[in-house]
């Protein structure tokens, strides 16, 4: 399974939005998890993580980020400015897929 690791300052506004990214997800029928970390817990979670996904208030830190996620081969990239706003689920998950293909339970056919 994909794991999609939102990381912004303290970890509440990346929790809000993980929950609505996982709502949205399974909608899509997309087996992935997503789960919200402070900057300081980014160490300890990138090594069972697919795509990290960086709050926009991080941007000045984004390519420290990046640097430590590659180390990873995780894959990364900064959210759009409104990332936390109503439709910023729908767009993070897309920026997310577009990273790292996410998985898709297999069809019964």
């Amino acid at each position: 399974m994909n794991t999609i690791l939102i990381v912004c300052g303290a970890g509440a506004s990346s929790t809000f939005l993980a929950s609505r990214m996982r709502s949205l997800a399974a909608t899509r029928g997309l087996q992935v998890t997503v789960s919200a970390a402070s900057e300081s817990e980014l160490d300890s979670r990138l090594g069972s993580s697919t795509v990290l996904l960086v709050g926009p208030h991080l941007a000045d830190h984004f390519d420290e980020l990046a640097a430590q996620a590659a180390d990873f081969d995780v894959a990364s990239a900064l959210l759009p400015a409104d990332a936390f706003g109503p439709t910023g689920a729908e767009a993070a998950l897309d920026l997310a897929t577009g990273l790292a293909p996410l998985s898709q339970p297999a069809s019964n056919n």
